[in-house]
Formats: C-alpha cells, structure tokens, sequence
C-alpha cells in the first residue's frame, strides 16, 4: 500500500510512495506521533534527481528488515530540499558543523522537538570500508533513547542547537568593505585555480559560475589579464569536456575527476541558467563567437527539454535511467561504445567522431562505485576545434559542420533510449533564474526567441505563483501552486525581471521588480544586523530562522539581493536601496572576509557598489532606427556596472518610477542618450560613435 507520500505533490518524495517504510512528509503532524510515540525523528532529505539518493533507496528504504526498525523505533520523515530550503539549509549546517562536510542525501537523527543529535549523508544498509551502516546505527540510538544513556543524546541535541542560534543571531558587523577584500577574493581564486585544466581544486570539480562573473568583474575593474584568462580556459576546458552534454547540449551537474571528462549526469535548470550568464557575458567582454555559440546551445537545450506545456521551466532530469538489459543505471542515457557509434554514422563519420571525441572499445566511462570501466564512453575533446581541425588538414567550419551532422544523427537516436527521470515540479527562485538568463542572452545575441520565452516565463511567475492575498509562492506541479516563497524566490525573481526590464523596457517589468523588493524588505529583513533572513517574519517556526550569505552551487539569496538592491537604486533613484545595499555588505563582511572565495557573488555586488556605477537613458521612440542604433552600442559592450532605461518622447510609466528621466528629452528630435555617474551627466549624445566614447572614457578611468 503506499505510504503518507502519494499525496504530495513533490516528484522526490513521491519516489518513495511505495516504500515499506512508513514516511511522513515534513509536518506538525509527524512531529506529535514522535512526542505521543516518544521516539527520535529520522529525517531524510534529497532531492528527485540525485543518484545516491536513489541508490540509499534502493538498498535500505525499499528494504524490509530497515523499514521495520524505522518504523518501530523513529518516526521517518522525508523532505525535498528543492521544495523545502529552509529545512534544508538548517540540517545541512547541521551536518557540516558535525562531519565537515555535507551533501545528499542528507540523514539527520532529531528530537521530536526536531533538534538535532546525529547528521550524515549516505548510508549504506550494511557497513563497508568503516563507513557507518544503517543496520548499525538504528538499532544502537533506539537502545541509547530507550535506557539512561538519552540524556546524553538530549544534551547533545541542546548543544547543536545553541551553536545554530549563535550562528543565526550573530549581529557582528564587519564594517563597509573594500577593494582589498576583491583582490584579496581574486588571489585566492588565483592559487586554486587549475591552469591545465581550469575550474578551481581537483576532484570533485564544481563549475561556480558565479566564480566566474566575479571574475570578469575583476577584470574589468583592474584590467589584470590573468583573472579574464581564468575565466576563459574555464570556461573552454568545460565546453571541450564530458561536463557538457556533446549530443544534446546542456551542462551536467558536476565532473567526478578534475579534467571535467567523467560527469555526474544530472541536469539541473539553475546549472544551465548559470552557465548561460556565464558564457553571455564572456562573449560580451571578449567578443569571442564560440562562448555565445556555447550559451545559445545550453538556452537550446532549455527550451527543448526543460519547458513546461503550461509556463515555466522544470526543475531537473535524473542522472540514472534504464540501460538495455531494464536496469537503472547512471549515465546509460548519455554513454556510447564504438558499436554504437558505427551502427549508426557512416565509416568515414564515424571514424572521426570516435578519434575527436576521445572514444576506446574498452570505455573511457568508469562505473562511479566500483570504478569498473564498461566499455562506454562519455564524449568529450581534449583540444580546441580549431586545433583538431589543423591536426585533420581541414578548417574549423569544415570540422563543426561535419560534427554537428553527426550529432543529429546520435541525437534521434539517444531519442530512442529510456529517458531519464524528469522532477516536472516548477520553482519560482530557478525561473527567476532563468528568466534572467534568456532575457539576457536575448539582448547582448538579440534573440528574439530567448526574449519570448522569458517574457513568458516572467508572465508566469507572476499570474500563477501568487496566493490570494497576493503573496509569492515557491513550487507548482500539476496545476497546484504552493509553498511559502523564502528569501531566495524573491531574490531570483527580481534579478529575473530587472533583466526583462532592461531586455524590452517594459515598464511593467521594473514596476514589478520594485514591489517584490518592497515585500523581501518588509517580510525577510534583519533590522538589527542587516541582510536578509531566508523565511519570512511570519513563516514556520523552524529551530532556528535561518539567514545565509555563503554562495553554494547557487549564489546565496543575500548575494542576490545586494546586487539587485544596487541596480533598483539606480534604475529608480531611490537612495533608500542603496542604504539597504550598505548595511547588507556591512553584515556579509565579517564572513566574507573570513573565506572570500566563499562570497563570490556578494562580491560581484561589492564591484558595482566600488566602481562606477551609472545609468544609461536612451530617449527616443520604440522601434525606431536612431534609437535601436544607441541600444546596439549599450548591448555590445560589456558594462556590468550600469543600468539602461528607455524613457519614450511622450509621457510614459517610467517617468513615476524613475521620475529622474521625466527632463531627459530629444535633442534635435533625434534618439538621445544621456550617460549619468557619480550624481551627474554626461552632455547628452545622438551619435552611437559619441555614446561608445563616453563609454569607454568612463571605463578607461
């Protein structure tokens, strides 16, 4: 019979539906069994997608002798952590401060007043290589509850709990930060940075993209080569490598070795938001064709698989799907051996995309447990197109054109397999995300296909994901849209539609992005400390309330808002944001300056707010060529600290929400742009030629 799980609406925890053990989903409801039955809370957390996830599933939740001591001794309670970050982040703190480390999926062990006494991650059924086992853990806490020893369990709990309100309440204010703490950020980076293979560390290797567009900030602030030359072997390594789906198109979620070769196979739609800033920007500031190549094939794979029929984008495809013989398996969905390659491309094409694509009949695919090779392949390059193209006695546009035909070949055909899993839920913080993403490629590519998709995507958001008193909620599926919106909903969101402002000029889009700040300030703000909480005022009471500025695989939702708080300043002229801005960096410094590689994003903030911000209004009808002419100018160049407004020549929205514009006319009935910093402007210029110098001046200073 399924369990408690089949009425929820998360895909994760309806995974575990059929499961003998006797889950519960997060509620008051299992917390009162676990005081009625007075036993311990086992609280397991993941996510859809992720494969050890599936793995712990297989081998102890779908297990009988595990279920019976669950469901005899603990109250078992399962969270999505894509629907619940809240919870997540709190336990994940947890099992940081107590292992040193943390990931999914995430075994915590609580009091039914839901402190915490023990955390991990995986764990197996039975115990191997002294990791602790499931069938060993169980038995030995439900002993230790059940006889004198509890105390020391409660006292222990107690303890952890008092180390997090220390952690949450800490008002310490680490003063205004500055350009020493940037350069200090970039050494850093510098000294992990991999210059064979780029990316940051060794194995495991995580893309960060926000490492990234800090990192062209820095650039463009100091103008050092060396973090601009992070930046692109990085960015290039990760293109060439099995990280990047070479069939599909599409980033993977992490690479298990440090050449960015062997992947881990899950997708998720924050990843390729990312990666599509990351790669849009880097051809804004380099002019390069190959990274806007790149972010147009990871937006293409977005659009083809991700989006949902109703609005929106999905959340995630599973990295296991079913091989040939029906077993699930990691990766079966993207691997190839070399038969697979000839049964299906011609001699001479197969030929090649065997040799460029760094395939063997024994595999270059390593079974991530047993580390067995098995005679797959994940496709990757070693080297550039342009070098394999010289190396074959071809041209570069030869060799692409000869690849991509055979990549439509294996594409139909990969068609054919067992797809992955697909988590079909929507989240409003990773379409805010998105949203961001397209609207931004569709300005600096002038895509008119990206800017539909995220004018559709903001649409969205903003008619469904709305209560009835008209407060921001987090996930939908199936029609239902629920949850509390956190910090990070708000925050994604505004960057969102602050991008689609500046994409279409929109004056609805602005005035939107405005209002969700004011709500984010009235409902999530620490007027004590500064910064933002991550539940609002009036949410779930959780042990603690948490509040997080460290920038994980996404930026945090504090690094967010300072940039966002920085940019509505300007677009709007009220300096009220700025002076949140200010006190947020004030609360973030003291952890910044602890681990600034930690802080990438806020960082990026900190740039705007050290260098020289400024507005751009461009005056002068919609549509028409002068003014299209200036917007190309502002569109090519890479000016990550400024904002562009559009004010038309009659009376318009924009002039109540950015009343500073309403003086700003024509010159000489021409399209006009008017270049204001540090609380003045520049004389006004019709000539696109003028308005690349002023550019250019400002930025040479």
């Amino acid at each position: 019979m399924p369990n408690r799980l089949a009425d929820e609406q998360s895909p994760y925890l309806r995974q575990h539906k059929d499961n003998p053990v006797d889950w519960h989903p997060w509620g008051e409801e299992a917390f009162e069994k676990a005081r009625e039955k007075d036993t311990p809370i086992f609280l397991s957390i993941g996510y859809s997608t992720c494969h050890w996830c599936h793995v712990m599933e297989r081998e102890s939740f779908e297990d009988d002798d595990v279920a019976a001591v669950l469901n005899d001794g603990f109250v078992p309670i399962k969270v999505d952590r894509e629907e619940r970050p809240d919870v997540d982040s709190i336990y994940m703190d947890v099992c940081q401060m107590m292992r040193g480390q943390g990931g999914w999926p995430l075994t915590v062990l609580l009091t039914p007043d839901r402190k915490p006494f023990f955390a991990a991650t995986y764990l197996p059924k039975e115990g191997r290589f002294q990791r602790t086992s499931l069938m060993d853990l169980l038995p030995r806490v439900n002993q230790l509850w059940n006889s004198d020893d509890r105390e020391k369990l409660l006292d222990d709990a107690e303890q952890v709990t008092d180390r997090l309100r220390s952690i949450a309440t800490d008002q310490t204010d680490g003063g205004a930060p500055g350009p020493a703490l940037l350069d200090e950020a970039a050494q850093q980076l510098s000294q992990q940075f991999d210059r064979t293979h780029g990316g940051f560390g060794s194995a495991p290797k995580f893309p960060a993209p926000h490492n990234l567009l800090f990192l062209l900030r820095h650039w463009h602030r100091t103008g050092e080569q060396e973090a601009l030359d992070m930046v692109t072997t990085t960015l290039d390594r990760m293109r060439w490598g099995g990280l990047f789906d070479q069939v599909g198109y599409g980033v993977h979620r992490y690479s298990t070795d440090q050449q960015w070769k062997l992947p881990h196979f899950e997708k998720m739609l924050y990843d390729q938001a990312m990666h599509a800033l990351a790669y849009t920007e880097a051809h804004q500031a380099t002019g390069t064709d190959r990274y806007k190549r790149t972010a147009r094939e990871v937006l293409t794979y977005v659009l083809r698989d991700l989006r949902a029929p109703d609005g929106g984008f999905y959340s995630a495809e599973d990295a296991d799907s079913l091989n040939k013989e029906g077993d699930m398996e990691e990766g079966a969905f993207y691997v190839w051996s070399i038969e697979d390659i000839r049964e299906h491309l011609e001699p001479a094409l197969a030929d090649l995309v065997i040799d460029v694509y760094n395939m063997s009949s024994e595999g270059n695919y390593q079974e991530e447990r047993s580390g067995e090779r098995t005679g797959k392949n994940v496709l990757h390059r070693e080297q550039s197109l342009a070098a394999a193209a010289e190396q074959r006695g071809t041209d570069e546009e030869t060799l692409r054109d000869r690849l991509n035909r055979a990549r439509e070949t294996l594409l139909d055909v990969r068609d054919d397999r067992s797809r992955p899993g697909l988590d079909d839920k929507v989240l409003t913080d990773w379409n805010g995300l998105m949203t961001a993403a397209l609207a931004k490629a569709a300005r600096v590519f002038d895509e008119k296909a990206f800017e539909t998709a995220a004018v559709q995507t903001g649409h969205f958001v903003l008619d469904t994901m709305h209560d009835a008193e008209g407060r921001l909620l987090h996930r939908y599926r199936e029609g239902d849209a629920g949850i509390q919106a956190t910090l990070d909903d708000h925050a994604f969101l505004t960057w969102g539609l602050l991008e689609l402002y500046e994409t279409t000029f929109d004056a609805a889009w602005l005035r939107a992005a405005t209002e969700h700040m004011e709500t984010a300030l009235e409902r999530f703000w620490d007027a004590e400390a500064g910064g933002f909480y991550m539940t609002p005022e009036d949410g779930e009471a959780l042990i603690v309330r948490p509040k997080e500025a460290t920038d994980g695989a996404l930026p945090s939702g504090n690094s967010v808002q300072l940039m966002n708080l920085l940019r509505l300043a300007r677009f709007t002229g009220r300096t009220e944001f700025e002076e949140r801005a200010a006190a947020l960096s004030r609360w973030a410094g003291a952890s910044a300056r602890r681990r600034p590689t930690g802080f990438t994003a806020l960082l990026s903030g900190l740039h705007w707010a050290l260098g020289t911000p400024r507005e751009v209004v461009v005056v002068g009808e919609e549509g028409a060529p002068d003014t299209d002419a200036l917007l190309r100018v502002l569109r090519g160049h890479y000016t990550p600290t400024t904002v562009t407004l559009h004010r038309p020549p009659e009376d318009a929205e924009i002039t109540t929400l950015a009343p500073f514009v309403e003086p700003q006319t024509p010159v000489g009935d021409q399209a006009t742009a008017y270049v204001c910093h540090d609380f003045q402007c520049e004389a006004p210029v019709t000539d696109p030629e003028g308005l690349r110098a002023q550019l250019h001046a400002r930025d040479d200073n």
